[in-house]
């Protein structure tokens, strides 16, 4: 597909779990024609609904809903691969007269389909083949968050961005490192936006947020978040695949084998997103130039005319 993405607009939804973006996107799209794309990598697997928080079709309101369920939770995804979907996507949406809004919170997806040359452009390479398979051993005998403390130790800043479980990006950035003497969030390619983006950041005073969270999971549980995880592995999903690694998989999993309670397991669910939520923040603040928006006090209709109208006013001064 030939794509002419230049001064087409997007409006971005993004913030920390359990914030309120879906519904926010949604009812903005009724507003001004819009579609919606998900920024969600988990999001992304097929039978994973319940512990990704996936709207359903009811909550979609007939809302158009895109990279929702377009690989299997065994198959291997990308940055990369999601980039360029996601720009067919958009491009797609502009060709039919719509707009498009990605919402959601993986914040490296996000800056890949809003700035282009973030994944094309040149990073120095070395051969680190040797280093990465003995990391790689150190994480098999020691843990993956015996890696990640190492990586805090020298590069802070991609800690703070890379999940414990990710060790594939973990080894890369601790490679990097051993290679190079510096941290690989040192290397700042030149990147352009590709879009004309209203960029929001959906956020919540810390005690609702934390509040809202622990809601969320309590109700994950009682839809049938145990049922949808023993499901999958029945079907044959690893349970060391990258999908089983998202929160609210991987914790259930020891309940299921039997080594800990169903309380044990929701409460580390409850902490673990917690921890995500603060790590998001420190991304949106850190790398992300958003407009910061509390939903405090405000239901989700209202913020989005309020989206609304700064996106009329935009595009009337010709900046959307």
């Amino acid at each position: 597909m030939t794509t002419d993405y230049t001064n087409k607009p997007l409006i971005v939804i993004t913030g920390p779990t359990a914030c309120g973006k879906t519904p926010t996107a949604v009812a903005l799209a009724k507003m001004i024609n819009g579609e919606v794309i998900s920024a969600d990598s988990m999001q992304l697997y097929r039978g994973m609904d319940i512990g990704t928080a996936k709207p359903s079709i009811e909550e979609r309101k007939g809302i158009p809903h895109h990279l929702i369920d377009v690989v299997d939770p065994n198959e291997s995804f990308s940055v990369a691969i999601f980039q360029k979907m996601a720009g067919e996507t958009i491009f797609d949406i502009h060709s039919r007269g719509k707009i498009p809004i990605l919402a959601g919170g993986t914040g490296f997806y996000i800056n890949a389909v809003v700035h282009k040359g973030l994944l094309s452009s040149e990073m120095p390479e070395a051969d680190d083949t040797n280093i990465r398979k003995e990391l790689l051993q150190q994480a098999t005998e020691k843990g993956n968050m015996f890696l990640h403390d190492r990586l805090k130790i020298v590069d802070h800043p991609s800690a703070e961005r890379i999940h414990p479980n990710n060790i594939k990006r973990v080894v890369r950035a601790l490679a990097y490192y051993e290679v190079n003497g510096k941290p690989i969030s040192s290397h700042r390619p030149v990147i352009d936006t590709l879009y004309n983006t209203l960029f929001i950041v959906l956020h919540r005073d810390r005690a609702l947020l934390y509040e809202a969270i622990d809601k969320r999971v309590e109700d994950m549980v009682i839809r049938g978040l145990v049922e949808e995880v023993e499901k999958l592995l029945h079907n044959g999903v690893n349970e060391t695949a990258t999908s089983m690694q998202a929160l609210g998989y991987k914790e259930i999993i020891p309940f299921i084998k039997g080594q800990c309670t169903l309380e044990e397991a929701v409460t580390a669910i409850k902490q673990g997103s917690r921890r995500y939520a603060k790590r998001q923040l420190t991304w949106f603040r850190n790398q992300m130039n958003g407009q910061w928006l509390s939903m405090d006090d405000k239901t989700h209709e209202e913020a989005a005319s309020i989206i609304a109208n700064r996106h009329r006013y935009l595009r009337k001064r010709g900046c959307l």
